[in-house]
C-alpha cells in the first residue's frame, strides 16, 4: 500500500474552499492521489477527503497541523489528517455467533484490511480458541444484571489499556453503556440485520419468514445512546423467496452482515466516513 497523508474535512460550504486546499498543498508540493467532494444542498455543508503521497510534503504531520491551520479557521472546518502507515487499532467484541468475527479475523490475517486487531472482548469463552489460534489476546468479560457496571467499567479500562482507535460489535449481544457510548462516539461500529423494526427481539429471521419476507440484509452503523439508530455506515440487502427456509435465511442473513460489517469496518479504517448530524457521507 502506498504510503499517504488522508485529510478529511467538513465544514460550511462557500466559494472557495477546494481552491483554497488545492493552493496550499501545491504551496508544499503535495502530490493528490484521490480527491473526493460533496456538498449538501438541505444542510448547506461540504465534505471533503484527500489522499496526498506523503513523501512529496516535506514534513511531517505535526507541522502539516500547524500550517494549515490558518485555512482551517478561516473556512471553520472540522478536520483531522491521518497517516496511512499507521493502522487504526480494533478492538473485537463479540458474543457466541462466530461469523462476523471469524470473517474479520481473516481478512485481517491475509492482509486484506489495514488495521491493526490489538484485543478481542467476549462475554462469553466460546470463541476463545478461535481467536488465541490468531496470537490475539482474549478477554472474557462476562456480563450479568449484577455485575453489569463492573464488567463495563473493566472493559472501558481494556479500551484504554490497548490505546484503541475503534471498537467492533461483531455480534456482540449486550447493550454498552450510554456513558461509553458518548466517551467513544464515532469510534463503536455495530452490526445487525435490518429486519428492525418490524421484526425485533428474539428469533427474527422466524419472526420474518412466517411474514413472507422478500429481502433479507443488515445493517452497519456507529453506536450512540439510542438503540440501533446510529449514523449508518453500510448496509446491502438480498433477495429470496417462498422456497427458502428457516435455515436458508439465516444463512444467508449472516453472509450479509459479516460483508456489510467487513465494508463498513474498511470505510471507517481508511478514513472515508465523515459524520454529520445522525447522517454520514461515506467516500467510495
Amino acid at each position: 500500500m502506498e504510503h499517504t497523508y488522508r485529510l478529511v474535512i467538513s465544514c460550511p460550504d462557500r466559494v472557495g474552499i477546494v481552491a483554497k486546499v488545492s493552493n496550499f498543498l501545491s504551496t508544499y508540493n503535495g502530490w493528490i492521489t484521490e480527491a473526493s467532494h460533496h456538498s449538501d444542498t438541505q444542510t448547506g455543508w461540504f465534505f471533503m477527503r484527500h489522499e496526498i503521497k506523503a513523501e512529496s510534503i516535506p514534513f511531517g504531520l505535526d507541522q502539516f497541523r500547524a500550517a494549515f491551520e490558518p485555512i482551517a479557521r478561516e473556512f471553520n472546518m472540522n478536520w483531522h489528517i491521518a497517516d496511512s502507515a499507521r493502522p487504526k487499532r480494533v478492538i473485537l467484541m463479540c458474543s457466541k455467533e462466530s461469523h462476523c468475527l471469524a470473517d474479520l479475523l481473516h481478512r485481517w490475517h491475509s492482509k486484506e484490511l489495514n488495521a491493526e486487531i490489538v484485543a478481542v472482548i467476549s462475554n462469553h469463552d466460546d470463541l476463545r480458541r478461535m481467536v488465541e489460534w490468531h496470537e490475539i489476546p482474549y478477554h472474557h468479560v462476562p456480563v450479568s444484571k449484577e455485575n453489569k457496571a463492573e464488567a463495563f467499567a473493566h472493559i472501558e479500562e481494556l479500551f484504554g489499556q490497548y490505546e484503541t482507535d475503534v471498537v467492533v460489535l461483531a455480534r456482540y449481544m449486550q447493550i454498552l453503556p450510554a456513558e461509553l457510548c458518548e466517551k467513544y462516539a464515532g469510534k463503536v461500529i455495530n452490526i445487525h440485520h435490518s429486519f428492525l423494526p418490524s421484526f425485533a427481539g428474539a428469533r427474527p429471521y422466524h419472526q420474518a419468514y412466517s411474514r413472507g419476507v422478500k429481502l433479507i440484509g443488515a445493517t452497519c452503523h456507529y453506536v450512540t445512546q439510542d438503540l440501533d439508530e446510529g449514523p449508518i455506515i453500510e448496509q446491502d440487502v438480498i433477495r429470496i423467496n417462498h422456497s427458502d427456509s428457516i435455515e436458508d435465511m439465516v444463512r444467508l442473513g449472516k453472509d450479509v452482515e459479516k460483508n456489510v460489517l467487513a465494508r463498513g469496518l474498511r470505510a471507517h479504517v481508511e478514513d472515508r466516513v465523515i459524520t454529520y448530524e445522525n447522517k454520514t457521507v461515506v467516500f467510495g
